[in-house]
């Protein structure tokens, strides 16, 4: 999905790896549905569905910022059970604005406060036995 032609340009499109996103020792999402966004000159960021995240380690921050090509961004601070924190760490568009709206009801991390693994899809397919 490509956003209306600007000065800006933005693209959205699945990933094709699974994707698990590691906190210290917790497994904080994992999923074979990322978005890829690339925007302009950035380095692309991946896009996870809550769907695929473990939301009982994620609690909502009073932060928010604007970006005037995606919306209003709401942010999350990671916490486990024995009593880590990292606020403001996760990052997500609750309503981006048209063009974006892929991204909705994703979230996105800050790579250097998370560690992100790309892992190869598993073959669903056995290999043909040999004739």
């Amino acid at each position: 999905m490509k956003q209306a032609a600007s000065a800006h340009p933005i693209d959205i499109e699945p990933a094709e790896d699974w994707v698990r996103v590691l906190w210290g020792a917790h497994e904080v999402a994992s999923t074979g549905r990322a978005l890829i966004l690339r925007e302009g000159a950035m380095k692309p960021v991946l896009y996870i569905p809550r769907e695929g995240a473990d939301m009982t380690m994620f609690e909502r921050s009073t932060r928010t910022s604007t970006c005037p090509f995606k919306g209003e961004a709401s942010y999350f601070s990671l916490v486990s059970v024995d009593g880590q924190r990292d606020d403001n760490a996760v990052w997500s568009y609750e309503t981006p604005i048209p063009g974006v709206s892929a991204i909705a009801g994703h979230l996105a991390f800050y790579p250097d406060r998370v560690v992100i693994l790309i892992e190869p899809p598993a073959e669903d397919v056995a290999p043909e036995p040999p004739e």
